[in-house]
């Protein structure tokens, strides 16, 4: 993997890493903007901007950009994260001036129609009606909301339904244009390509986006606590979690790696302890959630309400074990799957696509796999104590939704992690 780098007069990055043995390209364009740049009272503009992108330009209806792209069998599609956007499209070699000039075309010439406004507006309401009824869902907002309070880092990117009931069709497009500019955005493209030929369209297409659009940023600050809804489930729902380790440091990978020993496959310590050896849950994971000033570890678990009274302390007895490190096979199992999800994640344009942009929106290089292998293999047994370190360095924070009766009072959980 050898990407190309471009960067045109605005500041729009180009990069491009070649294929020559598949015969379709992915390409997108990748927005340094999310939701933890709204301010509190628009929280879920730019979710419902990414959704209003795709309803009609001055040159194309909403119909006429799903049947231009549908048509040679291409498909477009975007998502709208904490900390980015981004607006991209999968199709043949030939057909990559087509996707780029739809895609360019979205980004500079919405109309933002009031009818469809107000259709989509109804859309995003079921959407957010649908997380609240996906338990395993919603109960990550819940978590993320406390774990941040009072902050956008905590928000939900869905925004809340009595917001967005009131969004304006001018706040979404003043959104538009206060935050998207060429140096905050990067467009990537992998498969069978040429980057000369990429630069040019990019050159032609979009070298009238303005160059700077300041996207005020309010620090994350975690704080931890507890959050608990009663439901009628059949499951409880809950997350437990800590502070981790923020993008760009040193020890991420570590961070990584001692998810993956955790909690990260059928051979991981929670699998097998909490599952396989106790029959507590069927489904349970650990997870690292890495941020630009902040980052989260935390486990998930749903379990039965007959369950709920034994699963926490049991669960905190192994996130307390993690002090004693891992075992070595533990460390290089957990290695070897990591350094094998990322090398056959090399193997889908979508993916080099995707970390192509990331890479270059958060720390300013191109996306180096061998250099990420090699990170991934200086993880020891230091690092793993580190990262232990940081994750005890604050209070837990505990979301739990569904049949609450026998679950441990959060006091009791906090007195656990006590130093």
């Amino acid at each position: 993997m050898t990407p190309q780098l471009s960067t045109l007069a605005n500041g729009l990055r180009i990069a491009t890493d070649r294929i020559d043995t598949v015969d379709t390209v992915s390409l997108g364009i990748w927005v340094d903007v999310g939701t933890r740049h709204e301010p509190s009272d628009i929280n879920g503009v730019a979710h419902f901007l990414e959704h209003m992108a795709f309803k009609g330009t001055e040159r194309r209806s909403a119909l006429a950009i799903a049947e231009e792209i549908e048509a040679v069998g291409g498909h477009l599609n975007a998502y709208t994260s904490r900390e980015s956007t981004a607006y991209y499209a999968k199709m043949l070699k030939e057909d990559v001036s087509l996707a780029l000039d739809i895609l360019s075309d979205i980004l500079q010439n919405s109309t933002f129609e009031p009818e469809e406004l107000e259709r989509e507006r109804a859309v995003i309401l079921q959407e957010i009606g649908q997380a609240n009824d996906t338990p395993d869902d919603i109960v990550f907002d819940h978590f993320q909301e406390c774990a941040y309070p009072d902050q956008a880092m905590g928000r939900p990117v869905l925004g809340k339904p009595e917001i967005i009931r009131r969004i304006e069709r001018d706040t979404v497009i003043r959104y538009l244009r206060t935050h998207y500019g060429a140096r905050r955005m990067v467009l990537a493209a992998s498969g069978h390509l040429e980057h000369d030929r990429i630069a040019q369209l990019a050159d032609e297409l979009l070298a009238g986006l303005p160059a700077d659009r300041p996207a005020p940023t309010e620090p994350a600050c975690y704080a931890g606590g507890d959050r608990r809804e009663q439901r009628d489930l059949e499951q409880l729902h809950l997350v437990l979690g800590f502070p981790g380790v923020v993008l760009g440091d040193p020890d991420y990978y570590a961070a990584c790696v001692l998810s993956t020993a955790f909690g990260g496959g059928m051979s991981s310590r929670l699998f097998q302890e909490i599952r396989e050896k106790r029959g507590l849950v069927y489904t349970i994971h650990s997870f690292v959630h890495g941020y630009r000033d902040g980052g989260l570890f935390g486990v998930y678990a749903g379990t039965g309400e007959a369950e709920a009274a034994e699963l926490l302390p049991a669960v905190c007895q192994e996130v307390l074990r993690l002090e004693d490190g891992l075992t070595p096979v533990e460390l290089n199992r957990a290695k070897t799957q990591m350094k094998a999800g990322l090398l056959m994640s090399l193997e889908s344009t979508s993916a080099r696509c995707e970390q192509l942009a990331q890479h270059l929106l958060i720390h300013g290089t191109p996306f180096d796999p061998l250099e990420i292998v090699g990170r991934i293999e200086a993880v020891d047994d230091a690092a793993i104590h580190r990262v232990v370190t940081r994750w005890r360095s604050a209070p837990p924070t505990l979301a739990a939704l569904g049949p609450l009766s026998g679950l441990e009072d959060f006091d009791r959980v906090r007195e656990r992690f006590a130093a």
